[in-house]
């Protein structure tokens, strides 16, 4: 197995906030990653070095080949690599789901219209809305459009997809519609890092848990952490029931 994601001895903070001390772990392709841990701990932060979208302040991060920490990296190429789907959809509300998910692969890889809208189809079928490739995203449920979001970041045929809470915002039904397509991506063999509050999904679908306290890794290793946590800490986590 290839190692898709490497992060050695990261440090991020904002100003005189230290947010993660020193976050180290890696990730194989083919595997799902689930990221836990109370609000503050630096799960967010670590996910939005990972795909630039802050620089680190130490440490190094590997991502698909891409030297991430690096000065001279190639953000599109990175992009290009890397989807990630956020708990607001960000979708364009004048542009239809079909439109919205064909943007990415016309403006970014310069693919001819026609062969876009195909893989916006093949996208949208995978994620079960074949039938709204017309709607207009104030026309669709929230999971509906966090599923758009989700097509649209597969559109980019990215090698890791990333995923920031995505459910938090939708009620129990919803979050369910959201989280089966995230698991047929699983079985499928997407490399996936999510930071989620889900632990029942984290259970039964991730191959490795990390769990995150004051900055750092606290705890890490197999799904079964969460029922035999090694530390006082996690262990309070597991306990509050989130």
């Amino acid at each position: 197995m290839s190692t898709v994601v490497e992060l050695q001895s990261v440090h991020k903070r904002f100003g005189s906030n230290h947010v993660l001390r020193g976050v180290s772990f890696a990730v194989d392709r083919g595997e799902v990653v689930a990221i836990i841990g109370k609000s503050g701990s630096g799960k967010s932060t670590a996910l939005r070095c990972i795909n630039r979208l802050e620089q680190i302040d130490d440490g190094q991060i590997s991502v698909c080949g891409h030297a991430v920490h690096a000065n001279g990296l190639d953000l599109r190429a990175l992009r290009r690599d890397v989807g990630i789907v956020f708990q607001s959809y960000n979708l364009f509300p004048h542009l239809t789901v079909l439109q919205n998910i064909a943007l990415g692969p016309t403006a970014v890889k310069r693919m001819p219209a026609a062969q876009a809208n195909a893989l916006a189809c093949d996208v949208l079928a995978r994620v079960g809305l074949s039938d709204k490739a017309q709607a207009y995203p104030e026309q669709l449920s929230g999971g509906q459009q966090q599923r758009v979001a989700i097509a649209r970041s597969l559109a980019m045929q990215p090698q890791l997809m990333l995923f920031d809470e995505v459910t938090s915002a939708l009620d129990p039904e919803l979050t369910g519609e959201v989280l089966k397509v995230m698991e047929q991506m699983a079985a499928e063999g997407m490399t996936m890092i999510l930071v989620t509050h889900e632990m029942g999904f984290a259970r039964r679908v991730a191959d490795q848990v990390i769990f995150m306290h004051q900055g750092q890794v606290w705890e890490q290793g197999p799904p079964d952490i969460l029922d035999q946590p090694a530390t006082a800490e996690l262990r309070q986590f597991v306990g509050t029931g989130l």
